[in-house]
């Protein structure tokens, strides 16, 4: 599906992430992919409020969770500096998507990271 949100389509996810050689590009890779799926599930699902959209980020947070041991296994995690470049990340979805009274931490309240 490509998106229709001109200003998702063109936001360089994770960037910090690639920037810095701690994170395994090919993890990043799936960690944009699991942001770009959310988007895709919004643009196809439109949630009606905060509440239905938590449901998505939620969900989106829990694929996060499952990549940790995956950055574990490389010699990496998800740390401090990346926690913070995701969150932002799923506030920027939220934002972009017209939810920019989002509660940063209820976007991503499912995480261990």
């Amino acid at each position: 599906m490509s998106l229709t949100n001109q200003q998702v389509a063109d936001h360089a996810f994770l960037k910090g992430l690639y920037d810095d050689g701690y994170f395994p590009d090919h993890l990043v890779d799936k960690g944009k992919a699991i942001l770009l799926r959310l988007c895709e599930r919004i643009e196809s699902e439109p949630p009606s409020d905060l509440a239905a959209l938590y449901v998505l980020t939620q969900a989106a947070t829990e694929e996060f969770n499952a990549l940790e041991e995956e950055f574990y296994a490389a010699g990496s995690e998800i740390e401090t500096v990346a926690r913070e470049l995701i969150a932002e990340d799923f506030w920027f979805v939220a934002s972009a998507y017209g939810f920019a009274d989002a509660d940063a931490e209820e976007l991503i309240a499912t995480r261990y990271w």
